[in-house]
């Protein structure tokens, strides 16, 4: 009887440890409840499980509390890369005193991040799998060499069971996959976000889909409340810019342009891009062959 009641007490201290290993920790609830929407947000326009954002988040920035991500908001630990324009940072991590990318806030950092995975050409076969398949997300992570931790998959995992992470995906996730089977796919375009329009597309079923008002859309397009798409035109989610960047400095104007078809392809407020070129509204349209300053 001794023996069995060892025996006993050795398993219960077992079970014990095992529950206190999987004792949700305050930090990361702390930092779910504050990024979660953000997270959420991104998997409407980027169709990115949300569970899968903030487990990485959670995994790469120590749940917000890492050197990197109170120095430089880098929640995903993004290394900068040869495309990489913005702010870094150096730290160290598979070598030492390597560039990492720096971001204003936290929620740069997670566009971003949606950004890099969904323009990677090595991420792409992820965007096949379903939006609640995070087994799945987490595993082609690891394959594709998002992370060098031979555990990496197995640890967002972990992290998303035991935060019921998936929820986010479910819920609201699947609710509005059912609603939106074909999303649009967004694009970057001078460092703003864009969708190409369908025939039969409405200021009303774009903005209930990409999560943004009727008002800012027509706005940010500088569209007619009346107007109509024919499919095909470029919708931006954010305000243009006022010149376009260092790579186009100059446009040769092709058969079928006009200046707001430019003004969009290039991600310029049309009222800049005539005063560019001292021009008015009212100025004849540009010639083919005609060349136009875009900066």
């Amino acid at each position: 009887m001794k023996v069995l009641r060892y025996i006993f007490i050795f398993f219960l201290a077992v079970l014990t440890l095992s529950a206190s290993g999987q004792r949700r920790n305050k930090a990361y609830e702390d930092y779910i409840h504050k990024y979660r929407k953000i997270a959420v947000d991104e998997m409407k326009r980027f169709h990115i499980p949300a569970s899968i954002t903030l487990a990485q988040g959670l995994l790469e920035s120590g749940a917000g509390k890492s050197s990197l991500a109170r120095r430089s908001n880098n929640h995903f630990g993004i290394k900068c890369g040869g495309s990489w324009k913005g702010k870094t940072v150096r730290a160290n991590d598979d070598a030492p005193n390597e560039c990492f990318r720096a971001y204003k806030h936290p929620k740069d950092s997670y566009r971003d991040h949606s950004v890099f995975l969904s323009t990677g050409a090595r991420y792409a076969f992820l965007f096949r799998l379903k939006i609640t398949d995070y087994k799945g997300w987490a595993r082609g992570l690891k394959k594709a060499g998002y992370a060098t931790d031979p555990r990496y998959a197995d640890r967002l995992i972990n992290i998303i069971e035991l935060y019921d992470l998936n929820e986010y995906d479910r819920k609201d996730g699947l609710k509005w996959m059912k609603k939106f089977p074909n999303p649009h796919q967004p694009y970057l375009a001078n460092g703003m976000l864009y969708v190409i329009a369908r025939r039969g597309d409405t200021f009303k079923s774009l903005a209930k889909e990409l999560g943004i008002s009727r008002k800012k859309l027509r706005k940010y397009n500088e569209l007619p409340k009346d107007y109509e798409f024919a499919g095909g035109e470029v919708i931006y989610l954010e305000k243009k810019n006022k010149k376009a960047t260092k790579d186009n400095i100059v446009y040769v104007v092709r058969e079928g342009d006009s200046m707001y078809s430019i003004s969009q392809k290039f991600g310029i407020r049309l009222k800049n891009l005539y005063k560019m070129n001292k021009m008015k509204p009212e100025s004849p349209a540009p010639k083919v062959g005609d060349i136009l300053r875009l900066r």
